[in-house]
């Protein structure tokens, strides 16, 4: 049993690997450290990925949808000025 989950879990952090889920990742020529994989991993757990039904019939398409999650929390954190949510009104009283 140690073996398939051993099997299973390299084979998702093969995938993680090769298509990267940080953008930088792609354009780097350096080789990708364990604690990235590992930071990785726990992004897209964070993000409602469970690596435990990489077999099932969703496989790709929630891997997919936590990539994007992450993607987007990434691109969320790099952004300058304020927020854009909420409300503002305009006009005269």
């Amino acid at each position: 049993m140690a073996i398939v989950k051993n099997k299973t879990l390299s084979g998702l952090l093969a995938a993680i690997i090769g298509f990267g889920v940080a953008p930088a990742f792609a354009q780097d020529a350096q080789p990708v450290t364990r604690a990235q994989v590992k930071a990785e991993l726990m992004a897209l757990e964070q993000a409602g990925y469970n690596p435990a039904y990489s077999h099932g019939p969703d496989y790709p398409a929630d891997l997919q949808a936590a990539q994007r999650k992450v993607a987007k929390k990434q691109a969320e954190a790099v952004q300058y000025g304020p927020s854009t949510n909420g409300t503002s009104d305009s006009g005269a009283r």
